[in-house]
């Protein structure tokens, strides 16, 4: 029996329904849990601030947002794996400076790039990089860790969280600013990077203020200066690195969100207005203060303008500094 022009065109609108789930509607997303890929290891400044936004979405809408860490190899392994998951929304990048913009310039072979694999959603803030000393360390400011380093060239030796993170580029530009030879020995992370200090296996570091603050605040770790170019709001008894004999030295660290390419835009437009606003809140913007953080939000245009001013001012700073991954 032939079909009807109408039962032809019922047969054909159900179809479409049938194989296209609500998941492909962006007004009503999200109807399932969210996943926070996040390719630096728990415990981070990153995790931090991942689990913090991802709190707040899940109160919002109701729907679980899980992070999921896959740290490794400077952020490569996470983001090769987010790279590839299905763009709908549903898995989420919190990652940093490192992975998205200076990586490019690191590895001959990245398996995947940052502009033609990702999508922007929003910065999410500015971290507070502090210069630490291991209290063994005979050097109680700036001026006299330099001194030492140059008394002992190549004796001391500083770490950081992976190769081409803000840690390591802190530290090359230090040495380059400040005339002296330190050794830099990477970690897989914030943490087996702070644990190294911790323990003396290294002499300094650069690090992110949260992830050893509370080893500050037990009188762990020597705080020597702050790596911004003034003083920071909450630590003002601290000097700037520049104020303390290298002028020009400022790094500053940031953290953002992107989603796998392709993602639909009006999906993107939504997870960013939650994310602004959660970064937003009161509550939020205290927490994030005690740990050495401010908000930074923004649109996805203007972030994808940023992450390419990004890519272009690191790839130099790492050509400069002859820096190299294996």
């Amino acid at each position: 029996m032939k079909m009807t022009r109408s039962l032809m065109m019922f047969v054909a609108v159900f179809t479409f329904l049938a194989t296209n789930s609500s998941d492909a509607f962006p007004q009503n997303y999200p109807n399932k849990p969210i996943r926070f890929l996040m390719p630096h290891p728990a415990g981070a400044g990153m995790d931090f601030v991942s689990r913090t936004v991802a709190n707040k979405l899940t109160q919002s809408w109701g729907q679980q947002v899980i992070v999921d860490s896959r740290p490794g190899a400077g952020g490569v392994i996470g983001l090769q794996i987010a790279a590839k998951a299905s763009p709908d929304g549903y898995t989420l990048v919190p990652t940093s400076i490192g992975p998205l913009t200076v990586n490019p310039s690191l590895y001959k072979n990245l398996p995947y790039d940052t502009l033609r694999d990702f999508d922007p959603v929003t910065t999410l803030i500015s971290a507070l990089n502090i210069l630490v000393v291991n209290p063994s360390v005979p050097a109680k400011s700036v001026k006299e860790l330099i001194s030492l380093a140059k008394a002992k060239p190549g004796g001391l030796k500083y770490a950081s969280s992976a190769n081409g993170n803000t840690d390591h580029l802190a530290g090359e530009l230090f040495k380059t600013l400040a005339g002296i030879n330190m050794i830099h020995v990477p970690y897989k992370g914030g943490g087996p990077a702070a644990i190294a200090i911790l323990n003396g296996e290294v002499d300094a570091i650069f690090a992110v203020y949260q992830n050893i603050a509370s080893l500050i605040k037990a009188g762990k770790l020597r705080v020597l200066a702050v790596a911004v170019s003034e003083r920071w709001p909450t630590l003002p008894e601290v000097p700037t690195v520049a104020e303390m004999g290298v002028p020009g030295f400022e790094v500053v660290n940031w953290y953002g969100l992107v989603a796998p390419a392709r993602t639909p835009k009006q999906i993107i437009s939504k997870i960013n207005k939650e994310v602004v606003r959660a970064l937003q809140m009161p509550d939020v913007i205290d927490v994030l203060a005690q740990n050495g953080m401010v908000p930074l939000p923004s649109t996805p245009e203007q972030f994808g303008i940023f992450l390419r001013s990004e890519i272009k001012k690191w790839a130099k700073v790492v050509k400069d500094s002859n820096i190299r991954v294996d």
